[in-house]
């Protein structure tokens, strides 16, 4: 199957034009994306975290502390509803009403499993540092079992999930299209920097390759 199942949480109701259920869409806005917010409920109250996030295949992963609530609470099988978007311009109308952003954005809602086996954590983590800088994992010092004991890997399964992308010029009322005002997109982009070494660093590294003209897949 090419697309999402489209569900009663999942279905857009205001501006379905802009929705799409495409696996190849909502794939790739995750995987461009470095950070989402998680919404769930703990003790009996709404909350949310900002978290980073990857993807393998029709799965979402998050990792954090094992002492953290959030952690916890998704653990436990806590509901979840998870919100990524890109955002990709302002549109600036002739009027106030009509200004808008263009973004692109990914919905899932469901119930995480908690990788309990070290090997499948480690599999996960790999995954994860192979997202943001593919070839690093294998430079690294491995993780310890106490560190793995420490950290909690979350996997959601990517079934009731939806996009969403606005994109194009600003929608002016016909009245308002001579106004003596500019009108039109100011596009953002991510820009990365420049690499600044550790202070602490002993020795002098050459910079990685992975991180020269460094970019997230789009």
């Amino acid at each position: 199957m090419n697309e999402y199942p489209v569900t009663a949480r999942t279905r857009l109701r205001r501006f379905h034009e802009k929705g799409s259920f495409d696996r190849g869409v909502v794939h790739a806005i995750l995987d461009e994306a470095l950070v989402c917010h998680v919404a769930f409920q703990h003790d009996g109250a709404p909350a949310m975290i900002a978290t980073a996030h990857w993807r393998a295949g029709d799965r979402l992963y998050l990792h954090g502390s094992s002492a953290s609530r959030a952690m916890r609470a998704l653990s436990g099988g806590a509901p979840a509803c998870i919100a990524v978007t890109l955002l990709d311009g302002l549109v600036l109308a002739r009027s106030g009403f009509n200004h808008s952003v263009n973004y692109r954005s990914v919905v899932i809602y469901g119930a995480a499993r908690a990788l309990t086996g070290d090997r499948e954590k480690m599999k996960a983590l790999k995954a994860f540092q192979d997202k943001i800088t593919p070839g690093r994992w294998e430079e690294m010092r491995a993780p310890t079992v106490q560190e793995l004991k420490a950290t909690t890997v979350l996997e959601f399964d990517l079934k009731e999930v939806s996009a969403k992308i606005a994109e194009g010029p600003p929608e002016d009322d016909p009245g308002d299209i001579d106004a003596p005002v500019w009108a039109g997109v100011l596009p953002v982009r991510r820009v990365f920097g420049t690499p600044e070494p550790a202070p602490d660093m002993t020795r002098e590294i050459p910079l990685p390759d992975y991180l020269r003209n460094y970019r997230l897949p789009r």
